[in-house]
């Protein structure tokens, strides 16, 4: 396993990348998924391709739903019934101000970007802890802190695991509040005579003349994403970004965008049905798989602290060969941890 690791500067950012292949035993592309828990944006890009399978269609479609909780108490979590219907393992984790931490009365320790004037707090409660020890000082005190000392009420996005108690019983148990169910929403699009850059596998760095590196080819996604003018004419006073070289041009490419509250294991999925897209010979030599996490989250992966910085970036990307090979990169802001 290859890895190259570069610091961006202004604004900064840090920026992973490896490769591996997908039947290495010790290839790290589930674990990345599974512990990138706050997804809200899933976009692919199949060059060579101008129409979807039926697999992957039925996959995009079936991303959804997830919910929305407006002036939810949140005491409602940390309830006997909340846990035991639906916590089977986790954390409420609070990113708190200052004077919010202090007026709580809890334990928590301060944020790791506070700087030098402390201003933000960290607050972590294991709740399958609580659920064990309901008759507790802890529990008690935590309970009096959400119900009568600082009564607090947010708005959430939540989304359903299907494990456990059916999918009906989170629409019951919030009914009293206002809940509404959403659908991911889904943009596809065919791309005409698009410039891609040249690729191969072994080269995470590129080669002169030969092929691109992985930095050049995620800055290139994210024009390409953006629907960025990528020609670099003279008189574009918009973008003067061009495709890195070397380059070629495929007649056509399909881009899929899925952007809502998406759970990891449904993007296990869809890497799983890209990784098998070329189970029969294609044209395109690579497909790609970018992920992004909610910019105010309060962590990015697993349970590392995210900060807010300017722009809140916590996001991966996968490029899958036809050889089952694969580049991953994955970038943070300024405030976050280096990725796993």
């Amino acid at each position: 396993m290859a890895t190259l690791r570069r610091l961006r500067e202004a604004p900064r950012h840090l920026l992973v990348c490896e490769k591996s292949n997908f039947s290495h035993d010790k290839s790290r592309h589930r674990h990345l998924v599974e512990t990138h828990y706050h997804n809200y944006r899933v976009s692919f890009l199949i060059p060579e391709c101008g129409m979807l399978s039926k697999e992957l269609k039925n996959l995009v479609t079936d991303t959804g739903p997830y919910y929305f909780v407006k002036n939810l108490p949140l005491h409602e979590l940390i309830t006997h019934e909340f846990i035991h219907t639906f916590v089977k393992k986790g954390k409420l984790i609070l990113s708190l101000d200052k004077d919010t931490y202090e007026e709580t009365g809890l334990q928590g320790h301060p944020s790791q970007y506070s700087g030098r004037k402390i201003m933000k707090f960290i607050v972590s409660i294991d709740l399958m802890d609580l659920s064990f020890n309901l008759n507790s000082k802890k529990y008690e005190r935590i309970c009096w802190s959400f119900k009568e000392k600082k009564p607090m009420k947010f708005d959430f996005l939540l989304a359903w695991h299907h494990t456990g108690a059916e999918e009906s019983a989170m629409l019951s148990f919030f009914s009293k509040y206002q809940i509404q169910e959403h659908q991911p929403k889904v943009s596809m699009s065919t791309l005409s005579d698009l410039q891609c850059p040249v690729l191969q596998s072994g080269e995470l760095r590129g080669e002169p003349e030969t092929s691109c590196s992985a930095l050049e080819l995620l800055d290139w996604l994210g024009g390409v994403f953006c629907n960025a003018d990528l020609n670099n004419e003279p008189d574009n006073f918009i973008s003067n970004f061009c495709c890195p070289q070397p380059s070629t041009v495929v007649a056509q490419a399909h881009l899929c965008t899925i952007t809502g509250f998406i759970l990891p294991e449904k993007i296990s999925v869809l890497l799983e049905q890209l990784c098998h897209y070329f189970d029969e010979p294609k044209l395109a030599p690579w497909v790609t798989l970018s992920v992004q996490g909610f910019a105010d989250s309060p962590v990015s992966w697993r349970e590392n602290e995210h900060g807010f910085w300017k722009g809140g970036e916590h996001l991966y990307n996968f490029v899958i060969f036809n050889n089952q090979d694969y580049w991953l990169q994955m970038a943070v802001g300024a405030n976050d941890n280096c990725p796993p």
